[in-house]
């Protein structure tokens, strides 16, 4: 829930803003069902705690061989989605380089405060009626017996993240953590930066993500693999201090170095990566009784949450309708 700080729950430690990317499943880009939405909260709900923000992203030519270099080669291409939907997108000319950068874009994005953005989505779900509950289940069956009502609920939806890992009845094992680490700091660089790389190991990486309304500024980062430590590392900390000067001299005053940073904390996430993918689809399962319960899933979205939210949610929203229609005609 909004308010609570654990290493599992990835939601309050990320950037956040929408830039990586393509999530898809079945084909079907997410960004483009989100990108809508989190354009409308920017620009006619202020309270939600999201505002536009200039951003840029540089590519190292060494970098083609990971991932995000390759990401950013497609963001290059004419026809890339990103293009098509995100306001003042541009690459950037060469003499716009710094000495050790290659190619570069240019685009409006958003960048969320997340200690707002949460709890207002919590209170959306209190104005339309939505009853919010705590429990304790094993076995993703016994989820449906949590319904206000007292009946058992004709569709349970599994949002569990991580913890799809070991829950009962989905024990998902192609699962796993991707441990990112950030500092969250006072300093206000009025932009979003980021690169393909950096040459303190493959796992590490740089960004800056400058939050809305009084959030503070984030900077990150890395992405340890099947990594469960929950404390911040004091050396890797310092490390991303270091690269996101570097890569935004405007976040400390001229000739200023890491102490001209103002750290608000340093925190750690757990990213709930899959190998297969985002996962949303339904299935039916049985109940300890042998009753059946309809199950649609919605996890595995990695680092990418946010940006995918909406068009995740608009999917999972489908298969549930549908699965009520196959109950009606039963």
């Amino acid at each position: 829930m909004p308010g609570d700080y654990d290493i599992g729950y990835a939601s309050p430690w990320a950037g956040a803003d929408f830039s990586m990317g393509p999530i898809t499943t079945k084909g079907k880009p997410l960004e483009l069902e989100t990108w809508p939405e989190l354009e409308r909260l920017a620009r006619d709900k202020p309270e939600a705690g999201i505002h536009f923000q200039e951003s840029i992203y540089y590519r190292r030519t060494k970098d083609l061989d990971n991932e995000k270099g390759r990401w950013f080669e497609g963001l290059l291409k004419e026809d890339n989605q990103f293009a098509k939907i995100l306001p003042n997108y541009r690459i950037l000319p060469e003499s716009q380089l710094p000495a050790d950068m290659d190619a570069a874009v240019s685009f409006t994005s958003v960048c969320i405060n997340t200690a707002l953005y949460l709890p207002w989505l919590a209170s959306q779900c209190l104005k339309v009626g939505v009853i919010i509950r705590r429990g304790i289940v094993s076995h993703i069956s016994e989820a449906a017996i949590f319904h206000h009502s007292g009946r058992p609920a004709d569709a349970v939806v599994n949002c569990t993240g991580l913890s799809s890992l070991k829950l009962g009845g989905v024990e998902d094992r192609t699962l796993y953590p991707a441990r990112g680490q950030i500092a969250l700091v006072r300093n206000e660089p009025g932009v979003i930066v980021s690169s393909t790389g950096t040459d303190d190991g493959p796992d590490e990486s740089t960004y800056v993500m400058d939050r809305a309304a009084g959030g503070g500024c984030v900077l990150g980062g890395c992405s340890l693999r099947d990594t469960w430590e929950s404390q911040p590392d004091p050396n890797l900390a310092i490390r991303i201090m270091k690269r996101a000067i570097e890569l935004c001299p405007s976040l400390v005053p001229p000739g200023k170095g890491i102490e001209g940073l103002s750290v608000i904390h340093h925190a750690v996430g757990l990213r709930p990566m899959r190998a297969g993918g985002v996962r949303i689809e339904k299935e039916s399962i049985r109940s300890s009784d042998d009753e059946p319960i309809t199950v649609v899933h919605n996890y595995g979205h990695g680092g990418a949450g946010y940006q995918s939210s909406y068009g995740a949610a608009k999917l999972a929203v489908t298969l549930v309708e549908e699965a009520l229609q196959d109950q009606a005609r039963s």
